[in-house]
């Protein structure tokens, strides 16, 4: 076996899924990195923090949302070499929070059925993820 160069970064998102089925995806905003592309929201995890307290940390700062711990379902995850790094990025499933859903750090959001997807383009490692919501959903 050998060893990657890159540094393995992991970050979590997640699929909420309103009582529609829809699923909301985020749009990265100007000046960040794959600006444009449509993403499932998340973030990194820092150093010593557990992926969900990650998730809800994430969640409550970019959509205004309190997410419990017992309404994350982890689901899938996704591992892509990009040109600087590996991504780890588990995905969970969402269907219960309090608050409303707001771009606190997005430039749009979307809530989109899950056979539309792939019609939004989306970073690398997220790509895989949409058919497994498919298949699901």
């Amino acid at each position: 076996m050998t060893e990657s160069p890159l540094p393995t970064v992991l970050v979590v998102a997640v699929a909420l899924i309103d009582v529609d089925g829809r699923v909301l995806i985020a749009k990265r905003p100007e000046g960040k990195t794959l600006a444009g592309l449509w993403e499932f929201p998340g973030g990194k995890v820092e150093p010593g923090e557990r992926p969900e307290a990650a998730l809800i940390r994430e969640l409550r700062e970019e959509l205004g949302i309190e997410v419990s711990e017992s309404c994350l379902a982890p689901f899938v995850f996704a591992s892509h070499a990009y040109d600087s790094f590996h991504l780890l990025m588990p995905l969970y499933l969402c269907r219960r929070w309090d608050g409303v859903v707001a771009a606190r750090e997005h430039a749009a959001l979307a809530w989109v059925r899950p056979n539309q997807l792939s019609d939004y383009p989306m970073p690398p490692a997220d790509e895989p993820l949409v058919a497994w919501l498919r298949d699901l959903l």
